[in-house]
Parts: C-alpha cells; structure tokens; sequence
C-alpha cells in the first residue's frame, strides 16, 4: 500500500471532517423527521419535503460552482462552503415553522456537493498513484463516521433534549471545519486551464450522462429506504421508538463498512465493476425489506445491508466522474453529487408518496427496488461505452508512436 506523507493526511483528514459535518447535515434528520415534523406543525411526509429543499440547495451549490470556481483557489473555495454550512445549519436549529425550515435546509444544501467535488479534484492531486479509491474513502469516510455515531446521538438527543440543540452543535462543528481548513489545507495548483466554456465539453458525450442517471437512480432506490426509515422500523415493524439510536447505529456500521468495502475492492477490480454489482445488490436489498419489513431481526439485517450499498456507491462512483470529464473534473465532480443529492430528493418525495395516499410506508420499497434496477441498468451502459472510450484512447496514443 502506498504511503501517504503527513502533510496530505493532515489535508485529507480535514476533508474528512468536512464531510462529517456534512453527513450529521444530510442524514441526521432521518432519524428525527418525526420530531422536527411535529416542531414545525406539518406530516411527516410534508416533513420529507426538508429532504428535498436540502437537496435542491445541492443543485444551487453546483451552479454557482461553475462561474466561481475558476476565479479562487481550492483553499478559498472549501473555507466559504463551511461559512455557509455554519450559518445554515445554526439558522436550522432556529427553524421554527415549514417555510423557515425550508429556507435553513436550502441553506444548508449549498457546499454539499461542492465540498465533496472539490475534494475529490484535490485528492485526485495530493493521492499516491494507484490509491486514489483508498484515499477519496478516506475522505468519505468522514460521513459515515457521522452515521455511524452522529445520527445514532441526534436520535438520542431528539428523544430525551431536543433535535434543535443537534443543529446548533452540527453548526458549531463548521467552526472547527474552517479553522482546520486555514491551518491544515494546503494550497494547491488548479492545473486544469480550459475556458469557462471548455468545462462543459466532456458533457457532449453520453457516456457522463448514464453515469449521473445511474447516481440518481441509486440513491433515488435506497432513499426511498432511508427517508423513512423512522416510521418504517416504528409503525411498520412496531419497535419502541427509544430504540431508533441502536437502528441508526447499526444503519451507521453498514454505511462505514460499505464505504470500506468500496476503497479497497475499486482499486483492485475497478470502481465500475464494483458500483454496478453493488446497485444491483441494492435492488433485491429492497424488495426484500419490502417482503419481510414486519419481521423484526430481518428488518435490521436488510437495513445494515441497504447502508452498505449507499456507501460502497459513492467513492467508485465519484472517482468515475473525475475520470470522465477530462478538463471539467472540478465541473464534473460538483454534478456528481449534485446526482446524488437529486436522488436522494427523488427518494424522500416517491418514498413518501404511498404513505400520503394512503397505502402505508413500506409500498415506498417498491419503488425504491425498481429506482435501483433501473440505475444497475444505467450503470451496465455506461461501462460499455466507457470501456469503447477506453479502447478508443487507448488506439489514438498508440498511433502517436
């Protein structure tokens, strides 16, 4: 295993933090989605809709990337995202009612993609050759720390003080993000140097398109799980409430694992082959929660195996992207997660919707199965013309000699 020197682990680790805080962000409203609907007068599925904003703030992000991210570094970058992480998710422990709610979460949404796509660029520079799967895991793994035992303690909080206290501290935990971000971040070259417009070139082809398709489709399938995996385990399957904290913690051990699982087998047999086997994974995961989701060891198992699939997607996904979008990497790696966040609103809002005509949450697994197929199926495309771009490369350089 290559070595990784100080000075970049200090950088990938501060990277790392940023993506807890963005985890405890993004996944600890799971959880407490009952409560905060309850807090601010709306259903629960209405509640879902805070899922979604996040996720259109996501989309914001990513636009206002691409006319600002030629013009700063990658340091000055990564320092406003967590100014607005800060103040978004410190005003989400002040929302107090549906619209402000909204607003908070929209807030929040901003750097999500962005962090991770800015990231992912300056690991692809500061990696050791070889080891650029190890090491944007490394990175991830910051949010499924946040799975592992920050949404367990937000579902703890929310229970016995109050979710609004988990905001106010998410929002504090920005804090220390920038100060590691001044003192530990290195400066690093951009070395891309194509136009405003050249960024945008790679998207002429199909082959990014099946790529954010399958993203979307595969967070769409296992967010249609994880929205509601609160009402599931506790109006479904009829567990106590006060035991959400140990489903979130072992939903947490199935995210960290996966995302394990993901670094080290994508730089061994390929990112692609290891994203495509696991989302199809995925889609028998949830038709099979769908079927057994009233039996109560089954129900965890089936969670912790949909959590490792969420997390064994992400890193070989987003190495991908980079590795498609040749001179608009920094592009390319914001709309990546932009993907995966539309997903996930596509998730809360089709996962709901049984519920809110009347069919019960559990009929939001069927939906989410047939999310899933359709990414594996989108995912099989893509590595095929991937790979005719591969050979395609591959016979060009061979004529230069």
């Amino acid at each position: 295993m290559g070595k990784m020197t100080n000075r970049n682990l200090k950088a990938i680790l501060t990277l790392s933090a940023g993506t807890f805080g963005l985890g405890m962000s993004e996944f600890a409203i799971m959880g407490i989605l009952p409560d905060i609907a309850n807090s601010t007068s709306v259903s629960i599925p209405t509640a879902g809709h805070y899922i979604s904003v996040y996720a259109i703030g996501v989309i914001f992000g990513a636009i206002l990337m691409m006319f600002f991210s030629k013009n700063y570094s990658i340091k000055t970058l990564l320092i406003s995202l967590a100014a607005i992480y800060t103040t978004g998710n410190i005003l989400s422990a002040f929302g107090f009612d549906y619209f402000t709610m909204n607003f908070a979460r929209f807030l929040s949404g901003i750097p999500h993609g962005t962090f991770f796509g800015i990231g992912v660029v300056a690991i692809k520079q500061m990696a050791t050759i070889g080891h650029e799967n190890r090491d944007t895991a490394l990175m991830v793994s910051g949010m499924t720390i946040a799975n592992l035992i920050g949404v367990p303690f937000a579902a703890f909080l929310s229970s016995y003080v109050s979710w609004r206290i988990l905001y106010l501290f998410i929002g504090i935990f920005g804090i220390l993000i920038i100060y590691a971000l001044l003192n530990w971040f290195p400066k690093l070259e951009k070395k891309d140097k194509v136009s405003f417009l050249g960024q945008f070139k790679f998207l002429k082809s199909i082959t990014p398109w099946l790529l954010f398709g399958a993203i979307t489709m595969g967070n769409s399938g296992l967010f249609c799980e994880l929205s509601y995996i609160n009402p599931l385990v506790v109006n479904v399957c009829g567990f106590n409430i006060k035991f959400m904290p140990v489903v979130m913690f072992i939903s947490g051990i199935g995210m960290y694992s996966g995302n394990l699982f993901a670094g080290r087998f994508s730089d061994i047999y390929g990112p692609c082959s290891v994203a495509k086997y696991i989302q199809l994974l995925s889609a028998f995961l949830l038709f099979g929660l769908f079927i057994f989701s009233s039996n109560k060891i089954l129900i965890l198992i089936f969670i912790f195996s949909c959590s490792f699939c969420l997390f064994a997607l992400s890193a070989p996904e987003q190495i991908l992207i980079v590795k498609i979008s040749k001179g608009g990497e920094l592009l390319g790696s914001s709309l990546a997660p932009l993907a995966f966040t539309l997903g996930n609103a596509m998730g809360a809002y089709f996962g709901g919707l049984p519920a809110e005509l009347g069919y019960g949450y559990k009929y939001g697994l069927i939906l989410g199965a047939a999310f899933a197929a359709l990414g594996f199926i989108l995912l099989a495309l893509f590595e095929k013309h991937y790979q005719k771009k591969q050979q395609k490369t591959d016979v060009n350089e061979a004529s230069v000699f």
